[in-house]
């Protein structure tokens, strides 16, 4: 059947959390990474999200990646596509929110794109166009030290101006509280001035209900999962959507095989949360400088891992403080850095699949990128929250079996998260 909702997510823990608040909010989902070969049979479900790793990419390479994966999901049906930024706006003032964005305005004949990174349930409100995590203005908040993107203007308008060719309007809170109506008589305002994009202020969850009900009458968004959330809601209360509960059910059936996690994020909350594993199951530290000195470094975290596997769960984590990481990044460079890195994690995560591992954890937005490309998954059928913005995915189409997975953007998450998860995989 067709799908009523498309997604274009800018990497892979982003669209699990885009696809996880869809499922909760009455929407049936599957995440697909990548635009799916004809040959792999979807479930019928009312919204597709297209995994795409273009968040810390040159701008003319996402604009591209994103264009065919809209054309896509217009081909099956789409009436409304929205492109799902992180929460926290990461970006450069050479894109790719605002490059994309405009992209798949022209591709949908130019109308007026409403942008909102606003997600109350996990601390990001904006407010006259500056957005706010946990109360703190982003430059402020320790997310602005992020290691790729550094996040240093909470003023997304003038953030997103910098990106961008067309011109950047405000729909400030008031308009927003005033309900749909005003809501789209402004953005009908901007568009007739010339606006190819408008940041949307939202405090509360209202707000985000208000914002998905005018952005469903448009052809594209621009948000983090609280848009999401808004455009499910809209299309619960329009009677169109199918129950998600019959999917959730059929991705939590058990799988057999092992059991690991791999963290790449140097998240505080990641940080923590192996501190906290260490207490009750094995935990390697992997020593960032010695993996960008070779694969010496790969090869004894597999044997470690090897010896271990078969008695419980393991840990490998190449996470560090902030400390660590600017010091790597000053000798190798951000980018070789965060490559090197990438590349072990990944390679780690297909070796311990290769071990028998059906049930994994992955921590970190670029870590889980990785390790789901080496592993050549095509997409996940979405099962319950872990925590807020982390479901269980199982796995379609996937060349190794039925596995579990859950991958985590490193700010996820409670303390607990890497048990948690594990437990509710068995």
């Amino acid at each position: 059947m067709p799908i009523l909702l498309g997604s274009i997510a800018d990497d892979y823990t982003g669209a699990s959390d885009l696809a996880n608040t869809l499922t909760k909010n009455g929407l049936a989902t599957v995440q697909t990474i990548g635009i799916p070969d004809p040959s792999l049979a979807l479930p019928d479900v009312d919204a597709v999200v297209v995994s795409l790793k273009i968040r810390s990419v040159a701008a003319d390479e996402a604009v591209d990646a994103a264009t065919k994966a809209e054309e896509w999901l217009r081909g099956r049906g789409a009436g409304h596509v929205l492109y799902k930024i992180c929460s926290t706006f990461d970006c450069t003032d050479q894109g790719n929110i605002g490059p994309v964005t405009e992209a798949l305005c022209q591709a949908a004949g130019g109308a007026t794109v409403l942008v909102t990174p606003a997600f109350p349930e996990t601390g990001r409100t904006v407010y006259l166009g500056h957005l706010f995590v946990a109360g703190q203005p982003l430059n402020e908040s320790p997310l602005k030290d992020h290691p790729l993107n550094p996040m240093h203007d909470a003023n997304l308008v003038r953030v997103m101006a910098r990106q961008s060719r067309g011109a950047v309007g405000l729909i400030d809170l008031a308009t927003v509280t005033a309900g749909p109506s005003a809501v789209k008589a402004r953005l009908d305002a901007l568009r007739a001035a010339g606006v190819s994009a408008a940041i949307a202020d939202a405090i509360f969850e209202r707000d985000l209900e208000t914002l998905g009900e005018v952005a469903l009458q448009t052809p594209v968004s621009t948000g983090a999962s609280g848009l999401g959330l808004g455009l499910a809601r809209a299309l619960a209360r329009s009677g169109r959507a199918s129950s998600a509960g019959a999917g959730t059910t059929d991705a939590m059936r058990p799988v057999g095989g092992l059991a690991a996690i791999v963290a790449g994020s140097c998240s505080a909350a990641t940080l923590r949360q192996l501190d906290i594993a260490e207490q009750s199951m094995p935990v390697l530290r992997l020593d960032p400088e010695k993996l960008l000195a070779g694969s010496d470094e790969i090869a004894a975290a597999i044997s470690w891992a090897g010896e271990r596997i078969s008695t419980g769960p393991v840990v490998v984590a190449a996470s560090a403080s902030p400390e660590v990481v600017s010091r790597l990044q000053a000798r190798h460079g951000r980018e070789a850095s965060g490559h090197a890195i990438e590349s072990a994690t990944a390679t780690i995560a297909s070796e311990l699949v290769a071990r028998g591992v059906r049930r994994l954890v992955v921590a970190g937005g670029e870590t889980s990128g990785a390790a789901v490309d080496r592993l050549a998954i095509p997409a996940f059928l979405i099962g319950p929250e872990i925590a807020p913005g982390v479901p269980v995915l199982r796995t379609i189409g996937n060349p190794q079996g039925d596995m579990l997975l859950a991958l985590k953007s490193g700010n996820f998450g409670g303390d607990d998260f890497f048990t948690a998860a594990l437990a509710m995989m068995r």
